[in-house]
């Protein structure tokens, strides 16, 4: 279990259920892939909000390659895929110059050393209603 200061919950975690772990329970990695992912989202919000960059929606989904190694298992690389929602084509490349950004501001994905993937995504918000309809 893991408690902080400022968050009133504890974090309840297990090995991964294929190295003996409780099923249904957060993971040591899962953790990490959860903290690139709401490291990168609310670094991208700090800067939409200062540059007044307005949008309407953000997913970021991170995935890990895990190999085995010498010494055991490693992350041999991320794959951060944020995919943001705009109201106007127009803010099209401005969204993508603040994801980069984001993904170079990010203090957990900067802490890692494994290859990072990043595979950003910006479509207007008619566009998303559209394929959501299909």
């Amino acid at each position: 279990m893991v408690k902080s200061e400022p968050a009133p919950h504890a974090i309840h975690f297990a090995a991964p259920p294929e190295f003996g772990g409780v099923e249904a329970r957060w993971t040591p990695e899962s953790l990490l892939l959860g903290a690139i992912a709401s490291c990168f989202t609310t670094t991208f919000r700090a800067l939409a909000e200062h540059s007044r960059f307005e949008y309407a929606d953000l997913e970021v989904e991170v995935a890990a390659t895990i190999e085995k190694v010498k010494s055991g298992y490693a992350f041999s690389e991320f794959r951060i895929r944020p995919k943001l929602s705009i109201a106007s084509d127009k803010e099209q490349e401005r969204g993508m110059h603040l994801l980069h950004k984001a993904k170079l501001l990010c203090l957990v994905s900067r802490a890692i050393s494994a290859p990072q993937i990043f595979e950003p995504k910006v479509q207007a918000a008619h566009d998303v209603a559209r394929v959501s309809q299909n």
